[in-house]
């Protein structure tokens, strides 16, 4: 459906009393509000819907507060989880005054990116896949204030709970980095992941596999099929939106945070990308692994911008607790056809020129997909732009190799101060086209300083009266 004619007709023929109006906050999240259907005409989506634009994280202050939300027809679906029919529409952010796009919506800043790749004749679409994990936990308890801190997670598949008292505890729980891929019973999360699928499915979300991963504690995996970027990011967003409320109707919780666990494999979210001209893959080629010397440059802008960009696609002090050596975390800036400790691979599975592809591992599920997949896109232009060769491919075990070679290899930031702080010093790539604006760069970077960085660095750590207590 592409007009908001078809929408009224499809409302009318799933028998709507209500429409959900969706969209993403600076940091990620989606907010929403619903009404009635009555209040939806052809002429709300020109008009829009306006709102408190003052009260959404990292956007406008309160003395210029109204915005309007405009429906984009092509994303309406039957919300799967309301009790009355309820369809449900992805938006974007306008002023109210001007109708001009709002330059802090995250969607915006994805569509610009993809008319500025068009703009430079190198290509007519760019096709993105991301595998996003996840954790699936029994309960979850935390908080944080003057006297205490802590947070408690409890899994029946946690290895911790293989001594506890379940009445009765039949076993089966995954070992450490262990879980990949068992059958049931010790898979005791398939059908739950099927229900997932089911209802993606359901929701028009293309599914290509399920399936447990590494880490102990229902660590999972449901791998979306690749799209074009701005329709990869809104699936991305219904796709968290799914998982986490089929969890909560099973009486369980899911969680995108990249590193819950201690001592156990993080969640990832490996992105494949490849660009397409004229309905032709442009990065199947006669180079490394099969590829194009244009892929080989995108790859060189990943790899110059990766420490910039991991202020967006790694955008949580969490981030940082996966992005560390030993569970295969893609800390290491180098590019390889198989190793999968690089933190760039070119899959093999395929001979298929279509099917060539670079795929990006050091992202995680923790990111705002519109504007982690927009400033990537533009790392990557900005690669074939200068013709940035990214060196030779990595062919060994990087976590074997000895010091003196490890310390020639670029690494990943260490924490996400680092990152802000090489955002800070690079950023003019993705002003090109004015796909980023320095406001929107600056706001971000304040943002998480003061509501991350510093609400962190201020609070004691519980593992610090281990270590201190006593000194």
């Amino acid at each position: 459906m592409t007009t908001p004619k078809e929408v009224l007709a499809f409302a009318k023929k799933n028998n709507a009393v209500f429409v959900d109006l969706k969209f993403i906050d600076l940091p990620g999240v989606w907010q929403h509000f619903a009404v009635p259907i009555d209040e939806l005409s052809e002429e709300s989506f020109e008009d829009g819907f306006g709102f408190d634009g003052s009260s959404i994280r990292g956007w406008k202050s309160i003395h210029a507060s109204d915005m309007i939300i405009l429906p984009d027809p092509s994303t309406v679906i039957m919300d799967p989880f309301k009790k009355y029919p309820t369809i449900s529409l992805i938006c974007d952010i306008a002023d109210p005054i001007t109708k001009e796009p709002y330059d802090r919506d995250p969607r915006y800043i994805a569509t610009k990116a993809t008319n500025y790749m068009k703009s430079t004749g190198v290509a007519d679409a760019a096709y993105f896949g991301p595998e996003a994990e996840f954790f699936i936990f029994d309960d979850v308890r935390y908080d944080q204030n003057a006297h205490e801190g802590y947070y408690f997670i409890d899994s029946i598949e946690g290895t911790w709970n293989t001594g506890s008292y379940e009445e009765p505890n039949l076993g089966y729980k995954p070992r450490h980095k262990e879980g990949y891929f068992p059958v049931p019973p010790t898979d005791s999360l398939d059908n739950l992941r099927a229900d997932m699928v089911t209802v993606m499915q359901q929701a028009g979300i293309y599914i290509e596999a399920q399936h447990h991963e590494v880490a102990t504690a229902g660590q999972g995996e449901i791998d979306m099929r690749f799209g074009p970027m701005i329709k990869t990011a809104d699936d991305l967003m219904l796709f968290k939106y799914i998982v986490k409320n089929v969890a909560v109707a099973n009486g369980r919780t899911a969680t995108f945070m990249p590193k819950p666990l201690f001592g156990d494999n993080g969640s990832g979210m490996h992105t494949h990308q490849s660009l397409w001209k004229d309905g032709k893959p442009l990065f199947a080629g006669n180079e490394y692994a099969g590829i194009s010397e244009m892929a080989l440059f995108y790859i060189g802008g990943i790899i110059k911008h990766a420490k910039a960009l991991a202020a967006l696609t790694n955008p949580t002090t969490n981030s940082y607790k996966r992005l560390v050596p030993g569970f295969e975390a893609p800390v290491n800036l180098a590019y390889s056809a198989r190793n999968r400790s690089a933190s760039i691979r070119i899959p093999m599975y395929s001979p298929s020129p279509k099917a060539k592809r670079v795929e990006v591992r050091f992202p995680d599920p923790s990111c705002n997909p519109y504007m982690a997949f927009a400033a990537m896109l533009m790392a990557g232009l900005d690669g074939i732009e200068n013709r940035i060769h990214p060196g030779e491919p990595m062919e060994k075990d990087l976590y074997e190799l000895p010091p003196e070679e490890i310390a020639k290899i670029p690494q990943m930031p260490g924490a996400l101060d680092e990152a802000l702080n090489a955002l800070e010093s690079d950023y003019q790539f993705l002003l090109k086209g004015n796909v980023f604006t320095e406001d929107v760069i600056k706001a971000w970077i304040r943002y998480k300083r003061d509501n991350e960085v510093d609400a962190l660095r201020l609070r004691p750590h519980p593992h610090e009266f281990y270590l201190y207590y006593d000194i």
